[in-house]
Order: structure tokens, then sequence, then C-alpha cells
């Protein structure tokens, strides 16, 4: 069987929010280093996993190779040359990725809460939670369901099954800090 590498990403309030209640990213999470990090991690990736709405607010401008889950349409469906829409209600996702990338290969998953939670399931490899230390979130999208803190979602991280194996001051001036959790 093919290995695939599954990295999660995600910047975080403090309350483990990654959206308004609206859905929508936040001034408060946006950060110039963390946006380069998680632009470097995406550029390494075979495959960026992200939900509907997620791929409907962010053309594809680098061109990279997308899974869209959506709960619209049937199984697996190419979009267009770049992505394919999955519907995990009729398709498992290692079925998918098996589909994807016979090969193996990293797959970036960028969000959001139903995304993260599907992958949560599936196993990750590895995290990157990057923590807004100064962001404050309240009422928003969680990053994992049922998370009312960063801390939460840390835990939840570490029931998966990952350790803690690396901690990056990106943004002293803005308490942001990157945690990476990976399994041991």
């Amino acid at each position: 069987m093919a290995k695939h590498i599954v990295e999660g990403h995600a910047i975080v309030s403090v309350e483990g929010a990654i959206a308004d209640a609206g859905g929508v990213m936040p001034q408060a999470l946006r950060n110039e280093a963390d946006w380069a990090w998680f632009q470097g991690r995406l550029d390494a990736s075979d495959l960026t996993a992200l939900g509907r709405l997620g791929h409907a607010a962010n053309p594809n401008f680098r061109r990279r190779r997308r899974l869209v889950f959506s709960a619209r349409g049937r199984g697996l469906e190419p979009i267009d040359d770049l992505a394919h829409r999955l519907n995990p209600n009729d398709m498992p996702i290692a079925e998918a990725l098996s589909e994807l990338l016979p090969q193996g290969g990293h797959i970036a998953i960028a969000g959001g809460t139903g995304v993260f939670d599907a992958f949560l399931e599936y196993g990750y490899s590895a995290f990157h939670l990057t923590i807004a230390g100064r962001a404050r979130i309240v009422g928003g999208r969680p990053v994992f369901s049922g998370v009312g803190s960063a801390a939460e979602a840390e835990a939840k991280l570490v029931a998966a099954g990952l350790f803690l194996q690396e901690m990056r001051l990106l943004d002293p001036a803005n308490d942001v800090v990157l945690k990476i959790f990976a399994r041991a």
C-alpha cells in the first residue's frame, strides 16, 4: 500500500478558533510569518485538502492539486484539471487518496473544522498548530469539533497519538508560536 504523509496546518486563536462565527478568518489570525511557513508547506505537498468554502474563497493561483471536501456531489469527482471534489459520506478518505496519489505522497490539510475532524479520525502523520497568542475569537469556529481553547486542540492531537516534537516562536511581537505535533 502506498504511503501517504498527512500533515495538518492551522492557525488558531486562544480559544482554538480558526474563523469567526460566520466562517471568515479574521485579521487577528493573519500573520506574515505563519503565512510564509504555511505557503512553503503547501508548496512542498502533492495535494492540499480543504473544505468547499475554503476552496471557493481562495483562488488557486499557485496551481496546486486540491481535494475539496463537500457533501455535494457523489464520491470523488473532478472539478477541473487540478481539483477533485470528495463527498466523504460516499467514499472513504483512504480510497480517495489511493486514487489521487497511487504512489503515495504528501497531503497538506488546510481545514476547515469538518476536514480537520475527518483527518483526525483518518490519522495525521503530523499537525502544525500555530497559536496566535493575542488573537481572541469568542464564539468562533473551532479547529476541531468541541474545542474551546488552543490547549484543548493540543489535547485532541495528543489523544490522537501525536506528540509535541518542536516549538518555534514565529513572531515574538505578536506572540505567534508554531507547535509541531507528530507521531513518535
